[in-house]
């Protein structure tokens, strides 16, 4: 684990579904209603309150999906946590149609969000890099560039938790803030 700017970003290698801040963040598909991968995890670690409020968010605000790069809070369930902030990544096809910025909105809006509702923490996991293909390194470099740009101007969240899956990605993400 490593921290950084003051210890408002720590850096580690972790289970996101056990982490004790106000906030974490799914990694979502667009229809809210669970998946695979951190989605997965979430909403079965969270149990099936997470799952109605996603379905009550369907029927009222978002009938054709959560777009990419936006992000939409429930409560957390059994989580740990107070809320979980839903964001979907974009898939990557070769880095032509938007996904640089769409990736960089989905930690962005999620930070502001998170700032909103009155989180004070929160935890991100690695978003679009596993199944929807982006690639690691052209991702660590767009949220190290976020997120250093978003706590040089904003106080809330106060901190910030990046929990990668495994060593390498976290690696991988510590390198990009070197390079």
């Amino acid at each position: 684990m490593k921290t950084f700017f003051d210890r408002r970003l720590t850096v580690m290698t972790g289970d996101i579904t056990r982490m004790k801040v106000d906030a974490i963040v799914n990694a979502a598909n667009s229809s809210l209603l669970g998946g695979g991968g951190v989605d997965g995890a979430i909403h079965h670690a969270g149990g099936p309150a997470i799952l109605e409020e996603c379905r009550t968010l369907r029927a009222s605000r978002f009938p054709d999906g959560l777009p990419t790069g936006q992000a939409v809070e429930t409560s957390a369930g059994r989580l740990p946590a107070r809320w979980v902030i839903h964001t979907v990544g974009p898939v990557w096809h070769g880095g032509g149609h938007g996904e640089p910025e769409k990736l960089a909105d989905c930690y962005r809006n999620s930070l502001q969000l998170a700032a909103a509702i009155g989180a004070q923490s929160i935890a991100f996991p690695a978003i679009s890099t596993g199944v929807y293909g982006f690639p690691r390194e052209r991702a660590a470099q767009i949220v190290h560039s976020v997120i250093s740009r978003y706590i040089q101007g904003h106080p809330q969240p106060h901190a910030i938790s990046l929990v990668f899956f495994s060593p390498d990605d976290e690696q991988i993400f510590l390198d990009a803030g070197e390079a």
